[in-house]
């Protein structure tokens, strides 16, 4: 049924698939606020311009996670061997 070999996999993947969620959750995080920002700057008549600054602000989770999703399988692994 399950080889001796798989069991000590078990938490590397669950870690990565935690890390993965993390990730991913950070993304959508950042969409969301980048998208409430440009929503809140297009609705008003007339349009509020575009600043930078807060858009950048706004997007710093996506690239977090970005970044997370990218180093996830390293970071999997700290966390598996941190519950060893």
């Amino acid at each position: 049924m399950f080889d001796a070999m798989e069991a000590p996999e078990a938490p590397h993947r669950q870690a990565l698939m935690f890390v993965r969620l993390v990730a991913g959750c950070a993304m959508v995080i950042g969409l969301l606020e980048v998208g409430l920002y440009l929503t809140k700057c297009f609705i008003p008549k007339p349009p509020m311009p575009v600043e930078a600054l807060p858009l950048v602000v706004n997007s710093i989770p996506l690239a977090i996670g970005v970044v997370i999703l990218i180093r996830a399988k390293a970071i999997a692994a700290w966390i598996a061997e941190k519950f060893e």
